[in-house]
């Protein structure tokens, strides 16, 4: 009989990180790292696992957004699905009634790439490797077909993405091998949260250098002067050699963007991360042209394919971060992969959260397998919280992400902990209210 999926698990799964500050930002001081989880179950009895990352209240809205589109997966032919994810979300994405709501955007995009990115975990699983391997042993032509460029041709169009995967083709097999024997660098926001002290601030420093991590990144734009002390702290705790990045989280205009990184560029700052809206694409080129040689890094908040289009070609940034819950899925996520590849961007992903370290991994490692075929100026963010949660957790050493070699996607989340976790009904959350967040910026 042909295998279909029989129905689609959605859950509100929320952590208290809140407690401790930890994930604090200028425009997040009090988050609880949470996610709307997604199992897809077959007729077979296998499992599809994806989740899209939130920050507490708000989840449920999340959840609601996958259920409703998950009548467009529940009886779908398992073999159909996984052999063409493409074609899925192009229905998820193109709903005439719930597209509205977007389009393309918010709550019913990242409940589309919920799904999609579950989707490849499934078909992940039943190939018997890690997703970044089966990508990466698609043809050129198998990967182009996965991407919708119906709004990308004025950028990149299948031909010269089908260009740029061939060329990309020599040596593929030796960068697996670099890549199963060095793994891929990482940066790290560990020691860089906002709620931290000064004392946390110098000591998550200077174990992160010890740690092997050559860029560590700090949250920025609460109070300048704050800004200024903490800046100080951590250059003398790295010294000259370590790249810092800062994040600003969309908390400024662009005036003040570029007012207040010139108060910090003494420094050395890397890259300003999210200087203003990530909707403000000429925003972010007049923050580039202004600061320059700073760097000017975004992407985990914007939206889809077509932001990152205009981003590039307005020469608006330097570093494209993308997301593995923000947009549509992995076939999304090729698109902005290609267009990054075509202007000659590179790719630091946005991690940390609920599950963004274990998914995003894969991408970025594909991307150096049988895209970019580099890691020069590029790192994946990581973030040292919840991995234990994880079935096939990441492992990072020496300040790098070993491969990871399990099937699937490697967003499974550890049964006790969905039932610990789960809200609001959870152990962990059935007395205990959800933390307020005092402060609106």
């Amino acid at each position: 009989m042909t295998e279909r999926i029989t129905a689609v698990d959605t859950i509100d799964v929320r952590f208290p990180t809140s407690v401790h500050r930890d994930g604090s930002d200028a425009m997040n001081p009090f988050p609880d790292y949470s996610a709307a989880y997604v199992v897809l179950r077959t007729s077979a009895g296998d499992e599809g696992h994806g989740l899209v990352f939130t920050v507490g209240r708000g989840t449920e809205i999340q959840v609601a957004a996958v259920r409703s589109l998950a009548a467009m997966v529940v009886g779908q032919p398992v073999d159909e699905l996984t052999a063409d994810p493409g074609a899925l979300a192009r229905r998820l994405v193109g709903d005439s009634q719930i597209r509205w709501l977007g389009p393309a955007k918010g709550v019913v995009h990242m409940a589309a790439g919920g799904l999609v990115n579950a989707v490849w975990d499934l078909a992940a699983r039943r190939a018997g490797k890690p997703l970044w391997k089966l990508l990466a042993d698609l043809t050129p032509e198998q990967l182009v077909a996965q991407v919708d460029f119906r709004y990308l041709r004025d950028a990149l169009t299948e031909d010269e993405a089908l260009a740029l995967l061939r060329r990309a083709a020599d040596g593929r097999a030796e960068r697996e091998q670099r890549l199963l024997a060095e793994g891929y660098p990482a940066y790290t926001t560990t020691p860089g949260w906002l709620g931290y002290d000064d004392e946390k601030l110098a000591r998550l420093c200077a174990e992160a250098v010890r740690d092997g991590y050559r860029l560590i990144k700090l949250k920025v734009g609460g109070d300048l002067a704050d800004d200024v002390r903490r800046m100080g702290i951590a250059r003398q705790a790295v010294g000259p050699q370590v790249r810092l990045a800062v994040d600003a989280n969309q908390i400024w205009g662009v005036p003040e963007a570029i007012g207040w990184m010139r108060e910090l560029a003494a420094f050395d700052p890397y890259w300003i991360e999210e200087p203003t809206s990530p909707d403000d694409v000429l925003g972010h080129a007049a923050v580039r042209k202004a600061l320059s040689p700073i760097r000017v890094a975004t992407g985990e908040h914007v939206h889809n394919a077509v932001v990152f289009k205009q981003l590039l070609q307005a020469d608006a940034v330097d570093v494209v971060q993308i997301d593995a819950c923000r947009v549509a899925g992995v076939n999304e996520n090729l698109a902005i992969l290609l267009l990054a590849a075509r202007f000659g961007v590179p790719v630091c992903p946005h991690a940390g959260g609920v599950g963004l370290c274990e998914l995003v991994q894969h991408l970025a490692m594909f991307d150096f397998v049988a895209v970019s075929g580099s890691t020069e100026d590029r790192a994946i963010e990581y973030v040292d919280h919840l991995h234990d949660h994880f079935v096939d957790p990441v492992r990072v050493t020496g300040g790098r992400y070993l491969a990871p070699t399990a099937p699937g996607m490697s967003g499974q989340i550890r049964p006790e902990s969905l039932a610990a976790y789960r809200f609001p009904d959870g152990p962990q959350w059935a007395d205990t209210a959800a933390t307020p967040d005092p402060v609106t910026p």
